[in-house]
């Protein structure tokens, strides 16, 4: 790709600019050639630029001076320029003046963003993560952990939820999602914000419980804290006694070197009682050349629990006692129908018993009964 084509995809990405916070050009996935060192968004009136690798004077310079005929072109106030790769002095406004408060507005929801920290308060990537989390939100109680600024509860929280509980040990990154719950009045005697290691502190986590949604959505890598080559297993350890019975998990990864078979394997191995979904797709303003390479929003449910004391069909207690010693139940005096076992759910068979009423009542009428519960073979 030419700088002149870089210009020109910006230009196209901007043509329906709205106040959304969006990516315009994402280099990040190495889909475009020369420029995977740099990513562009637009929030409101002010064009975001990073750089995550120092280069060469005058290939910065006509970056910068493309930038700038940009967002001439697009009547776009501010102009901002991050070198990721820098820890100080890492910002620079190129043109225009940074308001005190700045949003940035995502599906009419405002977000709290702060020039002045390398990660500025919202990872627009993960909008298809937070609309899913909205969507399934109403009346649940939520756990979000490594909830950095609160994103995930603001949507959770104005889309229904009955509890957000928060958990992060950046201070600093609660108190501004307290801030993201006001800015769009939100309720947040709903909100817990818990300032802990979540690694040290799941006694204090467990006290919620149980969690209808649970959301993870941890750093690759944070030195001292949290490395998701062995820290990530440490959480899914611990999902079944966090969980209830049909418990969702919003399950993050955003390592290059991890894939989704990594994530898999976890789940399978420390809590087999969670299984796969599916995984979100990424939006179309992130490109890749490797979806793998790519971040991984993965949703696992927890499977079913079987109670064999409730009907298969029916769910009513079956009040068998073919188990107890020297019992002569019900069961053995009835003979169950073969035609009426093939219908039992695979999950289910040997495991509940059928009802003495559902048994009655299929050899009293057999079709009547397949369509009062809608059974296939």
């Amino acid at each position: 790709m030419t700088i002149n084509e870089l210009k020109e995809l910006i230009l196209f990405n901007l043509k329906d600019n709205s106040k959304e916070f969006k990516r315009v050009f994402h280099g990040r996935g190495n889909y475009y050639q020369n420029f995977h060192y740099l990513t562009v968004d637009i929030i409101d009136k002010i064009l975001f630029v990073t750089l995550y690798e120092s280069i060469d004077n005058s290939l910065e310079n006509e970056l910068k001076e493309l930038l700038e005929q940009v967002s001439i072109q697009m009547n776009i106030d501010t102009l901002v320029l991050q070198k990721r790769y820098q820890k100080e002095n890492f910002c620079e406004v190129l043109k225009g003046k940074l308001a005190q408060n700045i949003y940035a507005i995502e599906n009419n929801l405002k977000y709290t963003i702060n020039f002045t920290n390398q990660n500025i308060g919202l990872f627009p990537d993960m909008k298809v993560g937070r609309e899913f989390i909205a969507s399934i939100s109403k009346d649940k109680n939520i756990l979000n952990l490594f909830s950095y600024t609160c994103a995930f509860s603001v949507v959770a929280l104005n889309s229904g939820a009955k509890q957000v509980v928060n958990v992060d040990m950046a201070k600093g990154a609660l108190s501004i999602g307290r801030d993201n719950h006001r800015i769009n009045n939100l309720d947040t005697n709903k909100v817990k914000f818990l300032p802990y290691n979540i690694l040290k502190s799941w006694s204090r986590i467990k006290k919620f419980a149980p969690y209808d949604i649970i959301i993870i959505d941890p750093p690759s890598f944070q030195k001292g804290s949290f490395a998701a080559s062995k820290d990530y297993e440490k959480i899914i350890k611990r999902l079944n006694e966090l969980a209830s019975s049909d418990c969702i998990v919003l399950s993050c990864l955003n390592a290059p070197e991890l894939d989704t078979t990594f994530m898999k394997d976890l789940f399978s191995k420390f809590a087999s009682e969670f299984e796969f979904v599916k995984r979100l797709e990424n939006l179309e303003t992130f490109p890749s050349n490797n979806e793998e390479k790519t971040l991984k929003n993965m949703i696992f449910k927890r499977k079913e629990m079987i109670n064999p004391k409730l009907c298969p069909f029916c769910g009513q207690q079956n009040l068998c006692e073919a188990h107890i010693l020297n019992n002569n139940c019900w069961c053995n005096n009835i003979k169950v129908p073969t035609e009426l076992r093939v219908f039992i759910p695979e999950e289910k068979r040997m495991k509940a018993c059928i009802c003495q009423k559902c048994i009655l009542d299929f050899k009293e009428n057999s079709e009547l009964f397949i369509q009062k519960y809608n059974l296939t073979k």
